[in-house]
């Protein structure tokens, strides 16, 4: 039996639902292969989406055309804003999602895309035509090995395509581990997927290995909620996307406990049995995201960890130990957390577990995330060394933006575009940016902190970066851009008034001694008012009739369109500044250089940036000058060159 289409995606989770939509939404005729069609986008771990920098990509997402934020609005049971206490450049949404409600959500939602079919089947075989012949030897002489045509799967079906998406998160060769136990998977009774892997590294893709980890699953019947104490959530406006009304089901809360002494000296006796320290885990775990007894061996000192008991949805007693991710042997993780009292009777569904698994190197791909060995193959997600539902659903709807993009232009023999961002244009192309430019030694995750335009890339601006690109590409709906055009003139009209009106002391020095800042001398505009840390929006349109007047005449969602242009007046100089710091970098970004050295041959710089030069080969001297190793000496040696 063989299929045909335009775009194959290979894997149901986070990468592979964004990224089969993107595609059909483009207008690729597009194949979803997923193993289990009832565990679409399941939450292997935590059944939360957003947090710092990550909340920033859902936003982003949105902005773009995505599902994850919408899915997550319809099914969150808790949200809140992390980092309120600092500026706006770094707050992050965060929400607790009801993990059953949320595969529904996605499984509705893939159910209702023009021409996106579901397969349930496992992919066992990449099918690749070599380059040596059949019309290829344009390919070959690029260093591309073979073209991606389609895949074989375990039923004996044959899936053909003009372009491959694999977004197969930890099913690659996948092993657990429990205690010195270890079982093939891919997650917790779920097979692994073997020789697919083999089947793309034979033609000269780079694969290692990876771990990441999971807590045990707790019976909220068996806590003491007495003994804890409770993080309720936030009820303000805020939200992931910019669609739809939030949160329609039940908030409930989340729960503070510590580790103490007990349950540190019960999880140090059953060290030698744990995978991390008996030489059975040989690949690298996420630093930042560590397992409870990787904490112990690291922080020796320290008394108490904190842990965060989460419901896992409203109408399940299982709940998520957050912060206890473990692969110690199941009588150790049993023993440890009876120590804590409100766990005193504790009983679970299951033991924390350690996943190994393979991964690509990601230096392989281009910034479009088209293999740079195999044409026509995406990798997205975990199989590029990433950790993170946010990571690989951004990574998914880039991929299949840019397979459809391919697969067209192959249908009409145009020349192929790409949709990249840059690195000032969203936390997505800071990801990619990274991934393709300095690959990966354990895995990725975004933080703010990797973001050097941080302020540009704020949570409540990802619209007005990305929606109108997204909507002239064909990715965002009209009612999403039409709702952006609104909010952007309801934005500007606010600024404007505050730029231009005028406020005089008398009329208001009373109200601000009440509010404990500094009267007037003279007369100001109200932007001035809003600029100091003291005042808000909010409070200035209580004082002042006319700016109450003109926030409430927006379409809808006033809190959202008056925090948005209070943000702007209140950081315009740090963002106009961080504007021309961009600016400058573009000019760099500007300067192709692919193709146009033999970095072998380059001896006037370092043998070290010869070498990532010639093993990355970047398209611009801005992504030369990202790349670890590559000095300033070295870009400066470039840039003499390309001037002769």
């Amino acid at each position: 039996m063989i299929l045909n289409y335009d775009v194959i995606v290979i894997g149901g989770g986070h990468a592979g639902c964004e990224a089969a939509v993107a595609a059909a939404r483009m207008g690729a005729k597009t194949c979803l292969i997923t193993m289990d069609m009832n565990k679409i986008a399941q939450m292997s771990c935590n059944p939360a989406v957003g947090g710092i920098a990550k909340g920033q990509i859902v936003r982003e997402l949105d902005a773009l055309g995505g599902e994850m934020g919408r899915v997550t609005d319809a099914t969150a049971i808790q949200f809140r804003m992390l980092n309120r206490g600092k500026g706006p450049a770094v707050w992050s949404p965060r929400a607790q999602c009801d993990r059953g409600k949320f595969i529904w959500k996605w499984r509705e939602t893939l159910d209702n895309v023009p021409g996106l079919d579901i397969w349930q089947d496992q992919a066992d075989e990449l099918l690749v035509e070599p380059c040596n012949g059949n019309g290829r030897e344009d390919d070959a002489q690029e260093g591309i090995r073979g073209v991606a045509v389609g895949v074989k799967t375990i039923w004996g079906v044959e899936v053909r395509a003009k372009c491959v998406i694999v977004t197969a998160g930890t099913f690659l060769n996948g092993l657990m581990h429990v205690g010195r136990c270890m079982v093939p998977g891919g997650r917790i009774a779920e097979p692994a997927v073997p020789h697919f892997a083999e089947s793309i590294a034979r033609w000269g893709v780079r694969t290692d290995r990876m771990k990441t980890g999971t807590p045990v699953r707790i019976d909220r019947r068996s806590v003491h909620f007495e003994d804890l104490e409770e993080q309720p959530g936030e009820q303000d406006f805020h939200q992931f996307s910019y669609l739809d009304e939030a949160r329609p089901l039940p908030q409930l809360p989340c729960w503070l406990l510590n580790t103490n002494a007990r349950v540190h000296e019960i999880l140090r006796s059953g060290l030698a049995d744990s995978p991390l320290y008996n030489g059975q885990i040989q690949s690298i775990g996420p630093r930042y995201c560590p397992s409870i007894e990787t904490k112990l061996v690291t922080f020796p000192d320290r008394e108490q960890h904190p842990l965060f008991l989460e419901p896992e949805g409203t109408d399940t007693n299982e709940m998520y130990l957050n912060g206890f991710s473990s692969s110690m042997p199941i009588d150790v993780q049993l023993r440890a957390l009876r120590e804590i009292p409100a766990l005193r009777d504790l009983k679970v569904y299951r033991p924390g577990y350690a996943i190994e698994y393979d991964f690509f190197d990601p230096t392989q791909l281009s910034h479009n995330l088209e293999s740079k060995v195999i044409k026509g193959l995406f990798l997205a997600g975990q199989v590029n060394g990433t950790t993170g539902y946010e990571e690989a659903a951004g990574q998914g709807l880039m991929a299949g933006v840019n397979a459809a993009l391919q697969s067209q232009a192959d249908a009409t023999s145009t020349p192929s575009t790409s949709f990249t961002l840059a690195r000032d244009e969203a936390y997505i192309g800071v990801l990619i940016d990274d991934l393709v430019t300095k690959g990966v030694d354990e895995p990725y995750r975004m933080f703010t902190s990797r973001a050097e335009y941080r302020i540009l890339l704020r949570q409540d601006d990802a619209d007005a970066r990305l929606t109108e690109r997204a909507y002239q590409l064909g990715l965002a709906t009209r009612e999403r851009y039409d709702w952006w055009m609104q909010k952007k003139e309801a934005i500007n009209r606010i600024i404007s008034f505050c730029e231009q009106t005028p406020v005089k002391p008398k009329n208001i020095n009373g109200a601000l001694e009440s509010l404990g800042t500094t009267p007037l001398q003279f007369g100001c505009k109200v932007a001035d008012l809003i600029a100091r840390p003291q005042l808000s929006m909010n409070i200035l349109a209580d004082i002042i009739p006319e700016l109450k007047a003109i926030i409430d005449a927006s379409p809808n969602r006033r809190d959202e369109i008056a925090e948005a242009a209070e943000i702007k007046i209140k950081y315009k100089g740090y963002i106009e500044r961080e504007k021309i710091v961009a600016d400058k970098m573009h000019r760099l970004e500007n300067i192709r250089i692919k193709g146009r050295f033999n970095y072998a041959e380059l001896h006037e710089i370092s043998t070290e940036g010869r070498q990532k030069l010639q093993r990355i080969n970047p398209e611009t001297l801005a992504q030369a000058s990202r790349i670890p190793g590559v000095s300033p000496s070295d870009i400066n040696v470039l840039l003499v060159l390309l001037g002769r």
